[in-house]
């Protein structure tokens, strides 16, 4: 975790609540395989929220000197976030696809980058997917973007419905992504194929 953002985590607090939250099970937090739960605890959390002290907008920077006008694909981008409605986590790829305009392009570990920055906060899949996008379409100014997110969400497969395997998409389609089907289908079957 980045120094300025474990700055702003209070690892003592959280881990005063994981051992409250264990109490409230019925757990002894002072046996010998819970000892230090509620640290480790405190330090998943705070790795998991790290985004959320993180400013994605950093990591746009356009290259220099080139040219590039046609479509940008970056695929199966591996994300794991926290649901924030029961702060359990939620893990999945992320597809991120724009189209250059003017010759800006950003480096591809950069896509990679953004998309981290906004799983590693307290999330729902489908405001994080709209983030994702509708940054890099203000920092970048491209013809489009799109984003699709697929990812399974252990609230809804270890409880409630318990349904493991389903699967979540969501998806975002900005400028020429949008008003042109035939761009948007060529991504989407480059994302499946």
């Amino acid at each position: 975790m980045p120094k300025k953002a474990r700055a702003k985590v209070d690892l003592k607090k959280i881990a005063d609540g994981v051992r409250l939250m264990l109490e409230g099970m019925g757990e002894d937090p002072d046996r010998d395989g819970l000892r230090r739960t509620p640290e480790r605890v405190a330090d998943f959390y705070a790795e998991l929220t790290e985004g959320m002290w993180q400013d994605p907008k950093e990591h746009i920077v356009p290259l220099p000197g080139d040219s590039h006008d046609e479509m940008v694909l970056v695929k199966d981008i591996s994300i794991a976030s926290v649901c924030e409605h029961h702060l359990a986590p939620f893990v999945g790829k992320c597809h991120i696809a724009y189209i250059p305009k003017g010759g800006r392009i950003v480096g591809l570990s950069k896509l990679a980058r953004i998309a981290e920055i906004f799983a590693r906060r307290l999330q729902v899949q489908e405001r994080m997917t709209q983030q994702i996008a509708k940054t890099l379409f203000d920092q970048l100014k491209p013809v489009g973007v799109m984003v699709v997110i697929e990812a399974e969400h252990t609230c809804m497969t270890l409880r409630g419905v318990k349904k493991p395997g389903a699967v979540t998409i969501t998806s975002a389609v900005l400028g020429g992504f949008r008003s042109d089907p035939r761009t948007r289908a060529e991504a989407m079957s480059l994302i499946k194929g």
